[in-house]
């Protein structure tokens, strides 16, 4: 089916981006996934090509593209590149914490953070999982507490995406613990802040390539001028963004859907088993027929949750609908497809069996299903 989403502007921006990640990205993945994190050098880079700016103003050195298109083309390419885990870490500078910058910030912090945002020179992180809170806000137990000219800031952050390489961090702490999701505000924590420290990369099962980590804060002192919105509205300010949020991870994973079979298609032509092709075996022909019928579907309803998003009409009812479904079936779809390659699926170093240990977090970070069901039937049965 013709994907009807894009115009000739986006398509030359997919052009650019698929020129970027031949030039800089292929060539290197597999010595970033050895490494562990992607090196600074490529988000210079990337800045340079104008693919960190898509949604802030020109003033600051973006692009000023208020179309959310060019933000999913972006994350899309990078996935069928073969690389989830930077369609994770640049997805999260790009299309998680921009709008808190573009949206929260006040001219005088825009003009301090979004050049160097643009350029890649600043590395932007969101720091709201904590040990004992990841899904559940509500339970987060970093506080900061109000002091002359700001406030200190103390506890623990785990599992945050670009968390080692950040020299940004927007951080979401109470301020009043008394008031529960009503007492908590958001603050712009520069990473070379006295008592900010983190621990070791997190060695995660796959995004090898996108750095996780955990950090402390012991007193950190943050000054008034770094608050980021509202006092104690921060709960508010972060559900207003968790539409984009899930939304940016439904397009990553109907983008991995795709080049996974794809990919398990060709490979079903050209090997051969039994004196035959498999794609010869009924079994795996309605196989691909069922995955293939089922990510035409999703990627239909993705497209026009994109199309509602730029309208402002997307609902956290329906891009929550999109994001558990999208990855579940992410999560099938992996599985199946490295079926079909037999041993060779498991090989650490095929394209399939990097898509599968990759993929199984999708289900989780941004709302797991079963948080995403719960909200879903409550709001059809409230």
């Amino acid at each position: 089916m013709e994907r009807r989403l894009l115009d000739s502007e986006q398509h030359a921006f997919r052009d650019t981006v698929r020129e970027f990640i031949r030039r800089e990205v292929t060539p290197r993945l597999d010595e970033w996934i050895d490494a562990g994190t992607t090196p600074r050098d490529f988000w210079r880079r990337a800045g340079e090509t104008g693919l960190l700016g898509i949604s802030v103003p020109e003033e600051y050195g973006g692009i000023g593209a208020g179309d959310f298109r060019y933000n999913a083309l972006l994350v899309e390419e990078l996935c069928r590149a073969g690389s989830l885990g930077l369609g994770s870490t640049v997805g999260i500078h790009t299309n998680i914490v921009a709008p808190y910058l573009t949206g929260l910030a006040t001219p005088e912090q825009c003009r301090r953070w979004l050049p160097g945002f643009v350029s890649g020179e600043i590395i932007t992180a969101l720091a709201m999982t904590e040990p004992d809170a990841g899904s559940d806000l509500k339970a987060i137990r970093c506080q900061a507490t109000p002091v002359d000219g700001g406030w200190v800031l103390k506890g623990q952050k785990t599992f945050i995406t670009n968390g080692w390489n950040s020299d940004l961090v927007i951080v979401a702490a109470k301020t009043d613990p008394a008031a529960g999701h009503r007492g908590m505000t958001l603050f712009a924590v520069p990473s070379d802040s006295p008592g900010f420290t983190r621990g070791r990369p997190l060695h995660k099962v796959g995004q090898h390539e996108s750095d996780t980590a955990e950090m402390f804060f012991d007193d950190v002192w943050i000054p008034r001028d770094n608050l980021l919105g509202e006092v104690d509205r921060g709960f508010y300010h972060l559900m207003e963004g968790l539409a984009q949020e899930r939304l940016s991870v439904s397009v990553m994973a109907v983008a991995c859907c795709e080049s996974m079979i794809a990919a398990t298609t060709t490979y079903v032509r050209e090997r051969q088993a039994f004196g035959a092709r498999l794609a010869d075996l009924q079994h795996i022909r309605m196989t691909l027929a069922t995955l293939a019928t089922e990510t035409d579907v999703a990627r239909v309803y993705v497209d026009r949750c994109i199309e509602e998003h730029n309208t402002g009409a997307l609902s956290a009812f329906d891009a929550a609908k999109a994001k558990w479904w999208t990855t579940e079936l992410q999560r099938r779809v992996a599985d199946e497809c490295l079926q079909l390659h037999g041993g060779y699926g498991y090989m650490a170093e095929t394209a399939i069996s990097r898509a599968w240990r990759d993929g199984r977090i999708q289900t989780v970070y941004a709302g797991s299903t079963e948080t995403l069901k719960d909200y879903i039937g409550r709001q059809l049965t409230s």
